[in-house]
């Protein structure tokens, strides 16, 4: 299961991604302010959002208020002291979908998480995605331009498609690392060059090397 943690409270936050990953088959991704969780959460998948209320940056009612407000449809679990009837009130009318006050039992903690797991919040990725005259296909991994068509591997796809979904964003090798290989992969950032030197290649057969460009010292972009 696919967690982002939004906690600033270093010693609880530490504790939740020990426990969870202890605990069950968790792959937790822990963020400490509000805007950071708000990008995360905008720019990946997770199973479930945990977001602490009081935040520096924005607080959990806020980022949660701006993701469904922007159609983020994944679960959300608030996480707060606030325990009052209207604090729950309000941060359920933010568009949380469950809410638990500190202190909470882990065991607790597990069962909320599993239960929102199993309601269907996956978001439905449209199977083509189209920029300009090019056309991404998510099941075959084919991108075409007018006639031509080019096949990439699933990992250069993965990348290519993660660029697009961010397009005209500056995107550093860490954050593709962490969102195309994963956190626990073994991995070099070297292998990420060696990846997009393969898409530009394909990219060239369709007269379109130029859409990925490096911003040195940093990472990628994709820009159409």
């Amino acid at each position: 299961m696919n967690i982002l943690l939004a906690e600033d409270d270093s010693q609880l936050g530490e504790l939740i991604v020990y426990m969870l990953k202890k605990k069950g088959d968790f792959k937790v991704e822990w963020v400490l302010d509000g805007e950071d969780a708000f990008y995360y959460a905008s720019s990946s998948y997770y199973d479930v959002l945990i977001l602490d209320w009081m935040m520096p940056g924005a607080t959990g009612v806020e980022v949660c208020r701006r993701l469904r407000k922007q159609g983020y449809s994944g679960a959300i679990l608030m996480l707060t002291a606030k325990d009052t009837v209207e604090d729950r009130i309000e941060g359920l009318d933010s568009g949380a979908d469950d809410y638990l006050v500190k202190p909470f039992e882990i065991g607790e903690l597990l069962a909320r998480l599993r239960a929102l797991s199993r309601r269907n919040y996956a978001p439905i990725l449209e199977e083509e995605v189209r920029v300009g005259d090019l056309v991404l296909n998510r099941m075959s991994h084919m991108v075409r331009d007018g006639q031509t068509e080019i096949q990439l591997s699933k990992r250069e796809f993965q990348l290519l498609d993660f660029l697009v979904q961010n397009k005209g964003q500056v995107l550093p090798r860490e954050v593709i690392l962490e969102r195309v290989w994963g956190l626990d992969a073994n991995v070099a950032p070297k292998t990420i060059d060696a990846t997009v030197k393969l898409i530009r290649k394909k990219l060239d057969q369709l007269g379109r090397q130029d859409l990925l460009q490096s911003i040195r010292g940093v990472g990628y972009k994709f820009e159409h």
